[in-house]
């Protein structure tokens, strides 16, 4: 009975959106698991064996419809709505075009020009397929984000606590190296990798991979990190970066993402110092741009974002190095399925929305000397209301040895 309410409530809220949209239906199309969106989404059985093609068709009005094969004509009997069933190849068409019937435009997991390849997890022969049968496939981008990006209070509370660890594990990580370098023992960045994943053992946070420590040169590598055998020695008077991520190891918790910079003396030299700003100018144009948006009221997109900081950094003659978008999604995966701060790597047009989190993490990059980066996590609440976890922001390079 649970079960059955719930997928009502989830048809309702989808076909809220397709009127909304003027989208005509949501066709959920899976083949061995190619679609994890739809995996996820309809929640089937997870002992059952899917070998064949299914489609299942939310309308924007009406019952859902599905189409199965005749082996595993059972294997959508969990979700509401009308079967259909076909054998061959050529009753698959005919099937589709009956699912499909009178359907002029529908949303599949498709990106056009795969401009947010996050979301295309549908092959082209299948768009070909389903576009044969007379409907136009438009992104299902912002239905996903909908169903996968957005938090409720529970898991918004419990990342502000995760948040709040980590901010406490940059200060002690800081202090760790303070420590080792004062006494004279060697210290490598491994070293500092290894002491705070030590913290987030202690603070019962979990990682789907181990944080990064780099100095000098190596924090120029954006996606640089150290292992047990690559890693650089940590001395005075070395710039030094820290990244890192991680959630609570409970069901259902989302990530939190920061970067600090600090230099291992007492002031930190003004070529740290300068870029820093430059790059906080652009992480804060960026918070600036959303805070303002969403008090107005305005619908934002994630490139919009992007450009508030690629500007900023731009107009101060940085932007070449800064080699990244502003930031990503953030969810159960540190990244996550909703919109990214992206106008670079790829134009994201998807919305910016409610109850949904992200990093701004702007960076200038400068190749074999190194690299600044200042990343915050934002949140929006139902109310529009925007949060950053984890305070306080930085505002200057840290000197870690004053």
């Amino acid at each position: 009975m649970q079960e059955t309410k719930n997928y009502s409530k989830m048809i309702s809220e989808i076909q809220a959106f397709l009127k909304s949209n003027k989208i005509d239906g949501w066709l959920l199309y899976n083949f061995r698991g190619s679609n994890i969106f739809a995996t996820r989404i309809l929640a089937l059985p997870e002992h059952i064996m899917f070998t064949r093609r299914y489609f299942y068709f939310i309308p924007a009005t009406g019952s859902p419809r599905k189409l199965v094969h005749r082996i595993e004509e059972w294997n959508l009997d969990s979700l509401p709505g009308e079967k259909s069933v076909y054998l061959s190849w050529k009753s698959l068409d005919e099937g589709l075009r009956e699912l499909l019937a009178g359907s002029k435009c529908v949303a599949m997991e498709y990106s056009p020009n795969c401009a947010i390849p996050y979301v295309s997890t549908i092959d082209g022969g299948t768009i070909e397929l389903v576009c044969a049968s007379g409907a136009k496939v438009v992104s299902s981008a912002d239905l996903i984000q909908y169903f996968e990006a957005c938090w409720d209070e529970d898991q918004f509370k419990e990342n502000v606590e995760t948040a709040k660890h980590l901010r406490q594990i940059v200060d002690a990580a800081f202090e760790f190296i303070k420590g080792k370098i004062l006494s004279g023992n060697s210290l490598t960045e491994y070293d500092v990798q290894q002491y705070m994943l030590s913290e987030f053992k202690k603070r019962n946070l979990i990682t789907s991979s181990d944080p990064n420590c780099s100095v000098n040169a190596n924090s120029a590598n954006p996606h640089y990190e150290p292992t047990a055998e690559i890693n650089s020695s940590i001395k005075k008077n070395d710039f030094v970066l820290l990244d890192l991520w991680a959630k609570k190891n409970s069901p259902r918790s989302v990530y939190a993402d920061i970067t600090w910079t600090g230099f291992i003396g007492e002031a930190v030299p003004d070529e740290y110092e300068n870029i820093f700003q430059i790059v906080r100018g652009g992480r804060d144009a960026a918070l600036d741009f959303v805070r303002s948006s969403m008090m107005q009221g305005k619908i934002i997109h994630g490139y919009e974002v992007d450009d508030a900081a690629r500007e900023y950094i731009t107009q101060k003659g940085y932007g070449e190095y800064f080699i990244h978008r502003t930031g990503h999604s953030i969810g159960e995966e540190v990244h996550g399925n909703g919109a990214n701060m992206d106008n670079l790597e790829t134009r994201d047009e998807r919305v910016v929305l409610p109850s949904t989190s992200f990093s701004i993490e702007p960076g200038i990059y400068i190749r074999d000397k190194f690299g600044i980066r200042s990343e915050i996590d934002v949140y929006i609440t139902k109310d529009r209301e925007v949060v950053v976890t984890g305070l306080p922001m930085q505002e200057h390079v840290v000197p870690i040895l004053k």
